[in-house]
């Protein structure tokens, strides 16, 4: 019970920390030095089930080695991979074509033409991810908004909303978190990305309404600027048949099987091909790969790190879980329906890496709900998707949201005004179709 309660201290101090904006991967490693040493106490004092047959160098090796080394088998190359083909839409030209055919689309009417542009941005980022490639979309799509006469804190709103709803169908944000949930029980490494799809597609559907329609109110009668197609970047556009490349890993591994980075590599030769950026010289293109490879691995540098870490927390998470579960354990539902309410009332909390964020301090959490009634990870996977997904990738502890903040001029509390109630309607609207889709 002592040692729970420090525990719980503890976490209340991380999430202040994740509050205040600190550094993370920082933050994360502490966390995990500090919960690490008050299990092997506690095991000292009383044998906690948790380190059965363990020694503490048994302990140390399996969140400060085995964690990272199987998070980045499991989880990185994807995320490497992603970010490569990331890279490829944006030096062929096929990301910026998207917006541009977008905006013709929408023509004189601003509404029309934001609503359009959020679609866009949505589909892009089911397959794009890192802060290179939102930014090189966002010096883009942003500009446009404006011009439209959309205000700027509505536009920085349903830009970085979009690209929330887009990753509800991301295969390299599905994995990075299916990966954390089989760091504690590896049964649900089974749980594969077709038997997720339909969730996602109806989540991505959901948020990007809540998006608009949040954006269209805001607006009231603020658009008053004369947009003309004209005001529209015209540089040259990507052949119509590479566009079918945004959406071709997905394709790939829902309809073909293919693994999800041969995918990327199809994907990724397909768009350069159809582009003709691939040269006659098989050095040139051997030089053209390595670039892009690189580009897209510092465009997800800082994210590697901080995963790396997050995954010796969730290791270290799993010691501490019978000492955390002795507090919140009794208050954990034992029942689907409970389970799904709690997630969709307390889904605003995974705000500032809170603890229904799964890549932050719900990461502690994860264990003890997993241990309280063996969910199945049928219904386990689509609420923390719901509240990591939501409130993450609309936070201000998001790098690219922090980013868009200053690009846009807009201050924190006016956006946070638009992005908190949105993901706190997304994460309730969201808990309830999961109970009626797996709960029940």
């Amino acid at each position: 019970m002592i040692i729970g309660l420090i525990i719980i201290v503890s976490f209340v101090g991380m999430v202040i920390y994740c509050v205040k904006g600190h550094n993370l991967m920082v933050g994360f490693f502490v966390m995990s030095v500090l919960w690490v040493t008050l299990s092997l106490i506690g095991n000292a004092i009383d044998p906690s089930p948790a380190m059965e047959g363990l020694t503490w160098i048994d302990v140390l090796t399996n969140v400060y080695q085995t964690g990272p080394e199987n998070f980045g088998r499991s989880i990185l190359v994807n995320i490497f991979f992603g970010a490569f083909f990331g890279r490829v839409l944006m030096d062929t030209g096929i990301a910026a074509t998207l917006i541009r055919k977008t905006v013709e689309l929408g023509g004189d009417r601003p509404r029309v033409t934001l609503s359009l542009l959020c679609v866009m941005t949505a589909v892009i980022f089911t397959s794009m991810t890192g802060i290179g490639p939102v930014i090189s979309i966002a010096v883009i799509v942003l500009p446009i908004m404006l011009s439209l006469g959309t205000p700027a804190s509505i536009a920085m709103f349903s830009f970085v909303g979009s690209i929330m709803a887009g990753i509800f169908v991301n295969i390299v944000n599905f994995n990075q978190y299916l990966g954390i949930m089989a760091t504690v029980n590896p049964d649900y490494a089974n749980y594969t990305f077709d038997d997720y799809f339909v969730f996602a597609l109806i989540a991505a559907g959901v948020s990007l309404l809540a998006v608009l329609m949040v954006a269209n109110l805001s607006l009231g009668k603020k658009v008053t600027h004369s947009w003309a197609v004209e005001n529209a970047p015209t540089t040259g556009n990507a052949p119509v048949l590479s566009w079918l490349s945004v959406i071709l890993p997905v394709i790939l591994v829902l309809a073909v099987k293919i693994p999800i980075i041969f995918a990327f590599i199809l994907a990724s030769l397909y768009a350069l091909l159809t582009t003709k950026k691939i040269a006659k010289s098989f050095a040139e293109n051997c030089r053209m790969f390595a670039k892009l490879f690189s580009e897209g691995a510092i465009d997800v540098a800082p994210m590697i790190g901080f995963l790396l870490t997050l995954a010796m927390f969730s290791n270290a998470a799993n010691f501490a879980a019978p000492y955390f579960g002795k507090i919140v354990g009794p208050i954990i539902p034992t029942t689907a329906l409970m389970l799904c309410l709690m997630f969709a009332i307390l889904g605003g909390f995974g705000h500032f890496r809170g603890p229904m964020n799964l890549v932050g301090s719900g990461a502690a959490l994860l264990p003890v709900i997993i241990a309280s009634g063996n969910w199945p990870i049928t219904l386990l996977f689509p609420l923390f998707a719901i509240t990591t997904i939501a409130p993450q990738h609309l936070d201000i502890t998001q790098s690219w949201v922090a980013w868009g903040l200053g690009y846009t001029k807009v201050s924190s509390k006016d956006y946070m005004k638009k992005a908190i109630p949105t993901s706190c309607a997304i994460c309730f609207i969201l808990g309830i179709v999961t109970y009626f889709m797996y709960g029940m």
